[in-house]
């Protein structure tokens, strides 16, 4: 169980806990990964020809009951924390999810990559949910299962479909959104079978599970991991036992469930090689992930915006549907959700400054993707915990060589002199660049009074 901290609000204890819920490890096994290994390590070692008795079926039955209840809550908390009332709620609270991850995931030191891999299925989970919005605003969705939830919405309608059709809507929340969900957290779950970790580990458990593979490693992995996920899916979560009074009820509750069975197997499926199908809904969001919550000795926080570049190469290859890339580009834009940038503030009659400033991308769907939509953390070399909102143009973002080329006709002590109001301590300044492009904001995070980056405030 993740430990309540002092120095965090409501809000971002409850993604501190969440994470803990889904890939953590605890003495009493009850996160969705405990409860996977545990099934994996039972069906691995357990006789082909054992013969299970009608106590042992029962305790089973009790058992894939549990595993889909705690599934589904999650999903329902994940969806909670990541949708509102409308579009705009939406997209409020799903950029407040995806920086809350970000500032929380260290970005140098031994516990990136152990962090980045706890962190990364929710983080595709409400990518995948926006993502999803987007191609059916842009009537892109050609997959039937979900508009057959959406025959009498418009694409236009749909930005405010529950004040349109409420209970449409929440039969679409339930049938698509909660089972695509779902089908995310469970995407790399088979990589945490015996044999799958056999892969990873080595047979003395002492590899770094992290390394770059060899290719036919890499290749037994993804294929233990399909298989062992579907498996799980269908033999160890399955379909929930019906509580009601009737047999249209009944009838409806199975039938319901064995589509979102169905959904969640077409996902999975079609997200190993999506071509032009729904599964560049899991596949795109997967990439992007692997990205911007690396778990490579290589990862570098000052690559993240490049998150882009990979994804238009890995189009480009087939592995992903170049418009599917494009319509997360302008869900997303170019900085990712948390993203340090630093600025070069114009003067009261708009001329360039002689210093730089620090800001946090907060909001998602800028107007132009390369203009971050940001939460203004310094004012005149001093941090503010109460800054206002903006924009920042690439004319001003320092992350663009021509813009960073402006502050570099600036002296060396001015420059020091900057860097000593700005960062915490000597030791730290000795690591920071003297010009830097972006800057990393976790340790202004950290402090609680600077967590409510995302409260309504007026530029």
């Amino acid at each position: 169980m993740a430990k309540d901290s002092p120095h965090q609000t409501h809000y971002t204890r409850q993604i501190h806990h969440l994470l803990a819920k889904v890939y953590g490890k605890s003495a009493v096994k009850d996160s969705l990964l405990d409860r996977a290994i545990g099934y994996f390590e039972h069906e691995e070692f357990r006789p082909s020809d054992e013969q299970i008795s009608t106590d042992e079926s029962s305790l089973e039955l009790m058992e894939r009951t549990a595993r889909y209840s705690n599934l589904l809550s999650i999903a329902l908390t994940i969806l909670e924390l990541a949708e509102g009332d409308n579009f705009t709620e939406n997209n409020r609270k799903s950029a407040q999810f995806l920086g809350t991850i970000q500032l929380l995931s260290p970005t140098e030191g031994k516990r990136v990559a152990k962090s980045n891999e706890q962190s990364k299925s929710i983080y595709k989970a409400v990518l995948s949910l926006r993502l999803l919005d987007q191609l059916i605003l842009d009537g892109k969705m050609v997959e039937p299962y979900i508009n057959k939830y959406l025959t009498n919405i418009s694409a236009k309608q749909y930005s405010d479909f529950a004040s349109h059709d409420s209970e449409a809507h929440q039969r679409f929340v339930a049938q698509v959104k909660v089972p695509l969900i779902m089908a995310v957290l469970l995407q790399d779950i088979g990589n945490y079978h015996p044999k799958a970790q056999n892969i990873l580990l080595g047979n003395d458990g002492q590899l770094d599970p992290f390394r770059t593979l060899e290719l036919k490693d890499r290749k037994a992995l993804l294929q233990i991991n399909y298989r062992e996920t579907i498996k799980y899916l269908t033999e160890g979560i399955g379909i929930p036992t019906f509580v009601g009074n009737t047999k249209e009820e009944r009838e409806q509750f199975l039938s319901d469930e064995q589509d979102k069975l169905t959904f969640i197997q077409l996902l999975l499926k079609t997200s190993v090689n999506p071509k032009n199908s729904i599964g560049n809904v899991l596949k795109v969001p997967q990439i992007y992930t692997s990205i911007i919550l690396s778990t490579k000795a290589s990862y570098n926080y000052k690559l993240l915006p490049q998150v882009f570049q990979v994804l238009n190469k890995n189009a480009e290859l087939g592995a992903c549907a170049q418009g599917v890339v494009e319509a997360l580009y302008t869900v997303t834009g170019m900085f990712p959700q948390g993203f340090g940038i630093v600025y070069m503030p114009l003067g009261e009659f708009g001329e360039q400054g002689d210093c730089y400033e620090y800001a946090i991308v907060n909001n998602l769907y800028p107007q132009k993707p390369e203009h971050p939509n940001c939460r203004l953390t310094t004012r005149k070399l001093t941090f503010i915990s109460y800054g206002q909102n903006g924009v920042i143009q690439n004319s001003s973002n320092l992350y663009f060589t021509q813009t960073a080329k402006k502050l570099a006709t600036l002296s060396k002590d001015r420059l020091n002199e900057i860097l000593e109001l700005l960062s915490s301590n000597s030791q730290e300044r000795k690591q920071l660049d003297l010009l830097p492009r972006c800057w990393q904001a976790n340790e202004f995070f950290s402090i609680k009074v600077n967590q409510n980056l995302w409260n309504k405030v007026e530029s």
